[in-house]
C-alpha cells in the first residue's frame, strides 16, 4: 500500500493582498466579549488550570484583554487571586485594605508583604484616625506595639473629598510631595485612595481593560463541583468581571443548571459557558 502524504511550509502559502484603503493607524481591533465587557484587542487567556493567574491576568488586561484565573485553588485563594488583579491599577481604589489601631506592627508587615502594598489607612469603623506607611515601618523594631504609636494621625493627614478627579489629586500630591492621598466624606469616613502608582499606571496603559470603577478587568473560571457555589460567592465579593463556567462538555444538563444558577444569583457578572462544539450546543448555553 501506498501512503502519499502532503506537506506545506511557509514558504508554499501566501496571502495575496487585495487594493484597501485602510492604513494601520486606523485599524481597530476592539471585539465585545459579552454585552458589558469589551476588549481593545480580541486576547482572552485560556480558563485551563495553571494558565493564568493574577500576574499574567494582571498583564494581559493592561494591554487590552482579559485573563481568566484557573480553578485548581481553594475558592479562597482563587478570590484573592481575583482581588489582587482588582486592586492592582485603578484611578480610585473603592474599597482599599484597612487597619484598625490595635493592630499591632508584626501583623502590618505581614499585611504589606502579602498583598504587596506600602500603604494602609487606619480607621475606627468607617472614620479615618491615621495612615500608615513604608516610612513609618521602615526601621521599626517594635513589632508588638499598636499601629496607632507609629502612624501618621488624622490632623496630619492631606485628604481629598469625593467627586475629586485625578488632575486635581495630581496636583495635590505634587504640591505636598505624596505618594496617596485618602478620598473621604463630610463625616471623614473613607471612601477610597489615590496613588501616584495608580495614576502613572493608568497613563502608561491606555487601553487597558478597566470597569467603570477604573479597575483592572478579571475573570474566572468555575466548574460543576460541589464547591462552586461558595466559589462564586467569593469571586463575586472579589469583584470578578466574568464567570467562565469551564467543562469539557458544555451541551450538558449539569452546566446549563450551574449557569442558570449564577444568573439568577448574580445578574450583573458575565458568564461565558462551554465548551461548546455544535449548533445545538450554542445555542443551549446562549
Amino acid at each position: 500500500m501506498r501512503v502519499v502524504r502532503k506537506a506545506l511550509t511557509f514558504d508554499d502559502v501566501l496571502l495575496v493582498p487585495a487594493y484597501s484603503t485602510v492604513v494601520p493607524r486606523d485599524v481597530s481591533l476592539r471585539t465585545r466579549l459579552t454585552r458589558a465587557v469589551t476588549l481593545d484587542i480580541p486576547l482572552l487567556s485560556a480558563a485551563m488550570d495553571t494558565v493564568t493567574e493574577s500576574r499574567l491576568a494582571i498583564a494581559i488586561a493592561q494591554e487590552g484583554g482579559l485573563g481568566i484565573i484557573h480553578k485548581n485553588m481553594a475558592p479562597a485563594k482563587q478570590a484573592a487571586e481575583v482581588a489582587k488583579v482588582k486592586r492592582f491599577e485603578s484611578g480610585v481604589v473603592k474599597d482599599p485594605i484597612t487597619i484598625p489601631p490595635s493592630m499591632s506592627v508584626r501583623q502590618v508587615l505581614a499585611l504589606t508583604a502579602q498583598y504587596r502594598i506600602s500603604g494602609l489607612p487606619v480607621v475606627e469603623g468607617r472614620r479615618i484616625v491615621g495612615i500608615v506607611t513604608n516610612r513609618d515601618l521602615r526601621f521599626e523594631t517594635n513589632l508588638d506595639q499598636p499601629v496607632s504609636q507609629i502612624m501618621t494621625p488624622r490632623e496630619k493627614l492631606v485628604t481629598v473629598p469625593e467627586g475629586t478627579d485625578l488632575e486635581t489629586a495630581k496636583a495635590l500630591m505634587h504640591r505636598h510631595r505624596l505618594e496617596r492621598v485618602l478620598v473621604v466624606n463630610g463625616e471623614m469616613e473613607l471612601r477610597g485612595l489615590i496613588t501616584v502608582k495608580d495614576i502613572f499606571k493608568s497613563t502608561e496603559h491606555p487601553h487597558a481593560c478597566k470597569d467603570e470603577l477604573g479597575r483592572l478587568r478579571a475573570g474566572a473560571a468555575v466548574g460543576v463541583a460541589a464547591d462552586t457555589e461558595p466559589r462564586v460567592e467569593a469571586l463575586v465579593a472579589a469583584g470578578v468581571d466574568v464567570i467562565v463556567v469551564d467543562t469539557a462538555h458544555g451541551h450538558s444538563q449539569g452546566v446549563l443548571d450551574r449557569i442558570s444558577w449564577i444568573k439568577k444569583r448574580y445578574p450583573n457578572v458575565q458568564i461565558i459557558g462551554g465548551n461548546g462544539a455544535t449548533a445545538a450546543g450554542a445555542l443551549a448555553l446562549a
